[in-house]
């Protein structure tokens, strides 16, 4: 199938041989008719897969109560979001500023960061992807080298190579303001930290009065099978990002910090024109009360723990990542396996790492599903074999 282009958009993503049209549950449909499951749900975006009635109602009577104000004025359903999201988060991130994605997201927290301390450095880990804003980019791994842009990063950066401990902590100075880290790395092909490495990052914090930020743009909202990655590996962050699953497919983010940082954050700190929009925050705080009261982190878990056990076999070696942040290290190149799973009708997405394709699924994902995963893959060790 040839996508087709058009001669107004811009378009900068390879694409994949597949035009969806419409969407329920896990499934994907093109304008043939053709169905297709989805685990890779749109970058992580699509929590609750598509046409969740719930979620769906409410973004509807939203939609027609209030599309959108400013934060000029206070309203109801954004409190009501703030305290579902600070309820849900770990107890000492009590505080919540919503903004429009996580690059947004990544860039405040950064900020925060270097005006709280009054430093200017901040470590990164080697094959991070933190956003293409300027600060965001920063802290990304080989942006500088590829596509940054910007003639110079808006404050020092130091990148140390993943799970060192040592290499960590000596990178760590008085001149410091902060270390970002994704819990699980998402775009790197869902590479899973040591628990030791996130607990130095902390402990090395402390030691230094510098903060420690977690960037869960992609492992938050229960993706890990937890709240957070933060739940997950029990550390706990000074300032905490999030977006992707958090409406669900409606464009938001959100950053969470403590008490102590958001006392100092007067009139003017922050700001984002559609952050905290009423559309935006009944999505979130929906996905939330579904999340919980469907209890999907336990069906996360589960199906997540099917997926490492089952499917090392045929193309793929070994299986990292948690929850439902999965990468399969493939034997082959990982675009070849993605493509034969398609022409399988199942959609999956790369990584970074060329033999790393990476499973982001709806968190509504069965059993069921699972299976017509390791079917394709039998097919693609059968197709390989001939």
């Amino acid at each position: 199938m040839t996508i087709p282009q058009t001669a107004n958009l811009t378009e900068v993503y390879p694409l994949v041989p597949f035009q969806p049209i419409t969407g329920q549950g896990v499934f994907l449909r093109d304008a043939q008719g053709r169905e297709v499951l989805d685990l890779y749900g749109g970058h992580a975006v699509a929590s609750l897969g598509y046409g969740h009635p719930r979620l769906t109602s409410a973004i509807k009577k939203q939609a027609e109560k209030l599309l959108f104000q400013s934060n000029l004025v206070a309203m109801n359903i954004r409190d009501e979001a703030a305290e579902k999201l600070a309820d849900f988060a770990p107890d000492e991130l009590s505080r919540v500023f919503f903004v429009n994605s996580g690059s947004e997201a990544n860039e405040n927290a950064l900020r925060i960061a270097l005006q709280s301390t009054g430093r200017s450095k901040i470590i990164a880990v080697e094959h991070a992807f933190h956003g293409r804003t300027g600060a965001a980019a920063a802290v990304t791994w080989g942006a500088k080298k590829s596509w940054y842009g910007f003639p110079h990063t808006p404050f020092d950066v130091t990148f140390v190579p993943r799970n060192d401990v040592a290499a960590l902590r000596e990178a760590v100075d008085n001149n410091t303001a902060g270390i970002i880290i994704e819990p699980v790395q998402g775009v790197a092909g869902a590479f899973d930290f040591s628990k030791e490495f996130l607990v130095a990052a902390r402990e090395s914090c402390n030691q230094n009065s510098a903060m420690l930020i977690l960037d869960e743009v992609q492992t938050g909202v229960g993706r890990l099978g937890t709240p957070f990655g933060a739940d997950l590996f029990g550390v706990t962050p000074d300032l905490l990002t999030t977006a992707k699953a958090l409406g669900g497919g409606v464009p938001c983010a959100a950053i969470l910090m403590t008490d102590s940082l958001a006392k100092d954050l007067g009139p003017g700190a922050l700001g984002s024109t559609f952050g905290g929009a009423p559309l935006a925050c009944a999505a979130i705080k929906t996905v939330l009360e579904i999340i919980e009261e469907e209890n999907l982190l336990a069906n996360i878990k589960k199906i997540g723990d099917l997926i490492r056990n089952k499917c090392v076999f045929g193309p793929i070696l070994e299986v990292q990542g948690a929850g439902f942040l999965i990468g399969l290290k493939t034997k082959p190149r990982a675009a070849h396996v993605r493509d034969a799973l398609l022409r399988c009708g199942i959609l999956t997405g790369t990584s970074s790492d060329p033999h790393v394709l990476r499973l982001l699924p709806p968190f509504i994902l069965e059993e069921q599903h699972v299976n017509l995963l390791l079917q394709a893959l039998e097919e693609f060790k059968s197709e390989t074999l001939q």
